[in-house]
């Protein structure tokens, strides 16, 4: 089983995930540069985190035509697995691979804090290490992670149960106050119809280990690797 790591000018949590690939599967992730034309066997691609091209136009606009990501959506149409975190789920959204858009944070401030979110009951094999419901812990640090829709996109999106993650309080009481960044419907992550596509704006990567401060992140990884298998 081979994991492949997207890696673009400006990508700076690329290693954060290499490492909890590593945590959870004891074997290294593979590096996948933006001019490669192959994924070099990957059976599980993670788009990471970070500025890619230091999102200029906006974000992930210019990664969307990195040559890889032609791969990417071939792999990802053809059934595999493929996981977007922060400006990897802007780039999966402007790759057409997951709909809507994230755009600036209400208040137009840069976010960086931990957040709280109930798990969506998508029956995404992505998911299967959360049960539907269940309240987990992890950090986001984004400036563009306000999700948008339209209303029929929304509607479609809620119907087919394909919310994997909303923005809510400790006791899992969605929306509010515990909404950072004013996404429509609280909704921190999606997945694809198929379930094979997650993009979610918070960071399982740096909620892995318990040295991070939280392991909630690390089922995510868990089960990811095991649909990959």
């Amino acid at each position: 089983m081979r994991v492949g790591i997207v890696v673009f000018p400006g990508s700076n949590c690329d290693r954060d995930c290499a490492r909890a690939v590593a945590e959870v599967s004891g074997r290294p992730a593979a590096w996948i540069w933006h001019k490669d034309r192959d994924l070099g066997g990957a059976d599980l691609v993670i788009v990471p985190g970070g500025f890619s091209y230091g999102d200029y136009l906006r974000c992930g606009a210019i990664a969307r035509f990195s040559p890889v990501m032609e791969e990417v959506v071939a792999f990802a149409r053809r059934g595999g697995p493929v996981i977007g975190i922060c400006n990897g789920f802007q780039i999966l959204t402007e790759a057409g691979l997951l709909p809507g858009a994230l755009m600036r944070n209400v208040g137009l401030k840069f976010i960086c804090q931990d957040v709280h979110l109930s798990v969506g009951d998508t029956g995404s094999p992505l998911l299967g290490g959360y049960r539907p419901g269940q309240v987990v812990r992890m950090p986001v640090a984004h400036a563009d992670g306000r999700f948008h829709a339209d209303a029929e996109t929304l509607s479609r999106i809620e119907g087919e149960g394909r919310v994997a993650f909303r923005y809510c309080d400790a006791e899992g009481r969605v929306g509010g106050p515990s909404n950072p960044n004013g996404s429509l419907a609280a909704i921190a992550g999606i997945v694809s119809p198929g379930g094979n596509v997650l993009g979610m704006m918070p960071h399982p990567e740096r909620a892995a280990e318990a040295i991070l401060g939280g392991t909630d992140g690390r089922a995510l990884f868990v089960a990811a690797l095991s649909r990959a298998a």
